[in-house]
C-alpha cells in the first residue's frame, strides 16, 4: 500500500539523509511506533492525516523499533509511542504519548508549523486575525446547573452527560455521579478527546480523595524537599484547584528529581495533566520541558 502523502519510512541507513539532512529544508515529524503498540495504531492515521493536510509544511518520517532496534537504541527511545521533530538538522522537541488532533497542531504550532494551504478543518478556531479565537470559561457552578437542565430535558443525549461529568470534575463536586455518567457513555464517546480529559480529571480526584490538605502537603515539603509523595499530590491538587502552571511546576520538579519514583508515576502524572489542562500553549511549554528531561 503506498504512504499518504509526505509521509515516509525511515531506517538506520536512511535516517541521517532522509531525516537529519532533510530538516535542514523542512521540518522532520519522526513517530517510532510498534506494531503490537495500541496507541502507536491510534496516532497513526491523525499525523498522516496532519502530513497530508499541511501540504509539506512538514514531513512524516515513521520508524519501527522493532524492525530498527539499533537506531532506537542510539535515539534513547525507551517508550512507544514517541514522536520527535527535527529541524535544522536538531533534535528540537518531543513527546511520548498519543495526543488528539487539538494538541497535535498547537505542538506544530508552538515549532512555527502551519499549513501551507489553509484547509477546511485546520484552522476552524482561528479568529479573522487567525488568531485563536476564545470565549471566556463559563461559571463552573452555573454550567452544572445548565446542562442538569438540559439532560432533563433530553435525558437521551449521551453528549450532555459527557459534558455534565465534565462540568461537574472541573467545579470540584459530585465525582461519584461524574463516574457514573462516564461509566455508561457508549463506545463512540468513551474514547473522545473530552471523555479522556474527563477520566484524567476523575483520576486525579480518586487519588486526592480524603488526602492532605494543600497547607498539609506545603508542610510536608518544607520539611522535607525530597518528599516524592507530598510533591506529586500538591502538583495534583493545585491543577484541580485551577493553578495549572504552578501544579506543572511540582509535577516537573518531581521528573527532575526521580523520573522513575513510584514505577514512572512523574511522567504519568504529567502526561494525564496535559490531557486535563485546556491552555494549549501552557500543555506546549511544559511538553517541551518534560521532553527535554526525559530526552
Amino acid at each position: 500500500m503506498d504512504q499518504p502523502s509526505h509521509v515516509f519510512d525511515a531506517t538506520a541507513q536512511t535516517f541521517e539523509r532522509e531525516v537529519i539532512q532533510r530538516s535542514l529544508q523542512v521540518p522532520v515529524l519522526v513517530q517510532f511506533w510498534a506494531e503490537w503498540c495500541g496507541p502507536c495504531k491510534a496516532i497513526k492515521p491523525v499525523l498522516e492525516k496532519l502530513a497530508g493536510a499541511y501540504g509539506g509544511a512538514f514531513e512524516l518520517a515513521r520508524v519501527d523499533v522493532d524492525a530498527e532496534q539499533q537506531l532506537a537504541a542510539a535515539l534513547q527511545i525507551r517508550s512507544v509511542p514517541t514522536v520527535m521533530l527535527v529541524k535544522g538538522g536538531q533534535l528540537v522537541d518531543g513527546f511520548a504519548q498519543a495526543l488528539p488532533e487539538g494538541q497535535l497542531k498547537a505542538f506544530l504550532a508552538q515549532h512555527g508549523i502551519e499549513p501551507e494551504v489553509k484547509l477546511a478543518g485546520i484552522d476552524s478556531d482561528a479568529g479573522d486575525d487567525g488568531s485563536e479565537a476564545q470565549a471566556p470559561p463559563p461559571d463552573p457552578a452555573a454550567e452544572v446547573a445548565r446542562l442538569r437542565q438540559a439532560l432533563a430535558a433530553e435525558p437521551g443525549r449521551d453528549e450532555l452527560k459527557l459534558d455534565l461529568a465534565l462540568a461537574l470534575l472541573r467545579a470540584g463536586e459530585g465525582v461519584q455521579e461524574a463516574e457514573r455518567l462516564l461509566e455508561g457513555l457508549p463506545a463512540n464517546l468513551a474514547t473522545d478527546d473530552r471523555a479522556r480529559s474527563a477520566q484524567a480529571r476523575l483520576g486525579f480526584a480518586r487519588q486526592l480523595d480524603g488526602g492532605a490538605s494543600r497547607s498539609e502537603l506545603e508542610s510536608r515539603l518544607a520539611g522535607d524537599p525530597a518528599d516524592h509523595d507530598a510533591r506529586h499530590r500538591l502538583g495534583l491538587r493545585l491543577i484541580v484547584d485551577g493553578e495549572a502552571e504552578a501544579g506543572l511546576e511540582q509535577l516537573i520538579a518531581l521528573l527532575q528529581a526521580d523520573r522513575d519514583w513510584n514505577e514512572g508515576t512523574p511522567r504519568k502524572a504529567l502526561i494525564d495533566a496535559f490531557t486535563v489542562i485546556e491552555d494549549a500553549a501552557l500543555v506546549s511549554r511544559y511538553r517541551r520541558r518534560m521532553s527535554s528531561i526525559l530526552f
